[in-house]
């Protein structure tokens, strides 16, 4: 490609150049650009100094081109023709054709919940692609986007608005979950109950307090934790046949995938726990493009039928960190 000292030129004039050649007219030029007389006389005098040709001469009311503007025209027509379709118009996005990754940030929480769904949606809609799901945390969320591991995120996500954009998918409240018949417990669970039983915690790091335990102390009461776990999966199975109670989000307790339906159940804490928002968050410079719209709507339509499902079960289970 011939090197040119680019500064030089102002490809606006271009444009000038094009809207002279439509109208034959510095008024009519100016007034559809939106500019001043004067100004548009000011772009002309440019434009003739950048191509070294006269360009239009004033013949009349008219300005007629020179031989000169009639034979570069087509030309420059034609380059911004493509500037504005390939360049300055993302593609189309063609879901049946894309053969790429679709790569997921999802928390724990969040991929034991909706992995499934996602899989089947997006392995239906993107028969080509692959779909690549990522474990983050709330610690790691931004950079897992920052950095373009991912191209979205499912999660509790933090507030950057610099480098995010993102939205509410719903919000997530919390549950007692455990077997009634091993614990003798019913529901609604008393205070008296929820203190009394031992507990197990599900933590990111593997801590073996939360801000429950905050909150039972600031109304003289105190529990008892004998075990924590990063992982839900190894607290439901602790919980099935022993006396053990965990608090979870609601959606946790009530995931389809286990087969304890019969043995598990949950309900209200007896003190106020308080809820969050899961969301959806993508990096703000990908958000015009046909692609990440396109997978906006898609995960936000999986998430809402797969919460809607769940919350029509009567009873069944899931957990996650304690907020």
């Amino acid at each position: 490609m011939a090197q040119k000292h680019w500064r030089k030129y102002d490809l606006n004039l271009l444009v000038t150049f094009v809207t002279l050649m439509e109208t034959r007219s510095v008024t009519g030029a100016a007034q559809r650009l939106s500019l001043g007389q004067s100004a548009m006389s000011h772009s002309l005098a440019r434009l003739r100094t950048m191509l070294d040709d006269p360009l239009f001469e004033r013949r009349g009311h008219q300005m007629v081109p020179t031989a000169r503007a009639l034979d570069i025209a087509p030309k420059i027509e034609a380059l911004l023709d493509t500037l504005a379709t390939d360049v300055l118009t993302p593609p189309a996005f063609e879901p049946v054709l894309f053969d790429g990754q679709i790569r997921l940030g999802l928390t724990d929480y969040a991929e034991l919940i909706f992995a499934p769904a996602l899989f089947d949606t997006l392995n239906q809609q993107l028969p080509l692609a692959q779909l690549s799901l990522r474990p983050v945390d709330r610690r790691h969320c931004l950079d897992a986007i920052k950095n373009d591991d991912v191209d979205a995120v499912i999660g509790v996500i933090p507030d950057n608005t610099e480098i995010l954009d993102s939205q509410v998918l719903y919000h997530e409240q919390h549950v007692c979950l455990f077997d009634p018949h091993s614990t003798g417990l019913g529901t609604p669970i008393t205070l008296a109950d929820f203190v009394a039983t031992p507990h197990a915690l599900v933590s990111t790091y593997g801590q073996l307090s939360s801000p429950i335990d905050a909150r039972l102390a600031a109304l003289g009461y105190h529990r008892q934790v004998v075990m924590g776990s990063q992982r839900f999966l190894t607290v439901r199975q602790l919980l099935k046949g022993r006396q053990l109670l965990c608090t979870v989000p609601e959606l946790m307790a009530r995931l389809d995938t286990f087969n304890d339906a019969n043995h598990l159940a949950f309900s209200p804490p007896p003190i106020d726990v308080p809820g969050f928002d899961i969301g959806l968050a993508w990096r703000h410079q990908a958000s015009g493009h046909p692609k990440m719209q396109w997978l906006i709507d898609q995960i936000t339509t999986i998430v809402d039928k797969r919460v809607a499902s769940l919350k029509a079960l009567s009873t069944q289970p899931h957990a996650q960190e304690e907020t």
